[in-house]
């Protein structure tokens, strides 16, 4: 007789098959054969020596990726969200300044992040799909002096790819960090840390990377550095507090590197196979292609009767593309409708955009114009088959 009072669930006595979905929505998208493959190799210790190894050419790689020089690039175990938060606990004390761009929602949830851990929060806001020309930013600089200006580079709620020249310049001469979230656009859009004067930029691995989500790029300028090291109190975050992940990832001083957390040395694998497919590709020949198969989808959507969310074509996302949502129809009925006939996940709109466009990712891996052809027949069947009000 067990002693035993909770049976093993049914459900785990069964395996579990997935379903193989062409993955077009905001993200994760689709992983290639080459770095599931990668994933699966037999696990070593997170501090052995071959780990040690991978995590320098995860340095490497981000470092070409990010195209910056910073001594402390590493990936944070965690999704994008954990990279936002690990700028932001390290980068800010109770009292801190800080200036948000909100063009999207991930402006609102830095500056929540931010709110959450007693920052002084100051924001500037634009309309879903606009964005803050220079003497915006500017003039809101000069008028709040933050300790650090925050701006979401590719904004994948809306489809807008957001300008960064010249913002570094900006924040500088006010004694101010510049901060960017990048994670929909790094490996799309152009974006040069070191040259830009980005100070803090981080990315997710599940995007245009194309590997599983769970580990995130981080990269902090020498500026940022000593920003960090100065502070009066230690980070909210001892998961998160990089005094501790910069020794973890060899971006210190030190000869040892002393345990921190177990990494997710599969994830490392897979980040790493990720990065020397990007490298092995080139950053120029990736930002080609996904330009011109975004505007092969976006030519393809016009000729087929439908509206781009952005209007300014310079300010659309390469790897996010925003629609209009159509008129007399449920975007949730559309989105499961291809969902269901075509297997291919696209999505509706996120935070400012909800209930008002349809989202198509088409990331890396999926940055293709057979994969645009296989979304723009399911647009066109949906558009046939779901119900339109004529109210």
């Amino acid at each position: 007789m067990s002693s035993l009072s909770i049976p093993p669930p049914a459900c785990l006595l069964q395996p579990f098959p997935i379903t193989q979905r062409l993955m077009l929505g905001p993200g994760p998208s689709n992983v290639p054969a080459r770095i599931s493959a990668a994933g699966a190799q037999p696990i070593l210790g997170h501090l052995h020596t071959e780990t040690i190894e991978i995590m320098n050419h995860i340095k490497s790689g981000i470092q070409y990726a990010f195209q910056t020089r910073n001594r402390v690039t590493l990936a944070v175990s965690g999704p994008g969200h954990a990279a936002m938060e690990c700028a932001i606990f390290n980068l800010l004390e109770p009292g801190d300044s800080v200036l948000i761009a909100v063009n999207g929602i991930w402006g609102e949830r830095a500056a929540e992040i931010a709110e959450r851990i007693g920052a002084k929060v100051n924001t500037i806001v634009t309309s879903a799909g606009g964005y803050f020309k220079n003497e915006e930013i500017e003039k809101a600089v000069d008028k709040y002096r933050p300790m650090v200006f925050f701006l979401t580079h590719g904004e994948s709620s809306t489809g807008v790819v957001h300008p960064i020249d010249g913002i570094g310049d900006i924040c500088h001469k006010n004694n101010c960090l510049f901060l960017v979230d990048s994670v929909a656009a790094l490996g799309g859009a152009p974006i040069y840390m070191d040259k830009q004067g980005i100070d803090i930029m981080y990315t997710g691995s599940q995007k245009v990377l194309n590997a599983p989500p769970g580990t995130a790029p981080i990269s902090f300028s020498e500026r940022a550095c000593k920003k960090i090291s100065n502070r009066k109190t230690k980070p909210i975050s001892f998961f998160l507090d990089m005094s501790w992940l910069a020794n973890y990832w060899g971006c210190d001083d030190k000869t040892v590197r002393a345990y921190h957390h177990t990494g997710p040395v599969s994830a490392f694998y897979s980040l790493r196979e990720s990065l020397a497919i990007l490298a092995e590709t080139g950053l120029d020949n990736s930002w080609k292609q996904h330009k011109e198969v975004a505007e092969y989808f976006h030519k393809g959507l016009e000729e087929m009767g439908l509206k781009l969310f952005v209007q300014d074509k310079k300010l659309r996302l390469p790897t996010v593309t925003t629609i209009v949502a159509p008129p007399g129809y449920d975007w949730r009925e559309i989105t499961g409708y291809i969902m269901k006939t075509y297997n291919i996940e696209i999505s509706g709109g996120l935070g400012l955009s909800a209930g008002v466009v349809l989202r198509v990712g088409l990331m890396g891996y999926n940055s293709s114009k057979t994969n645009v052809d296989k979304v723009l027949e399911a647009l066109a069947d949906a558009l046939k088959h779901c119900h339109k009000s004529r109210v």
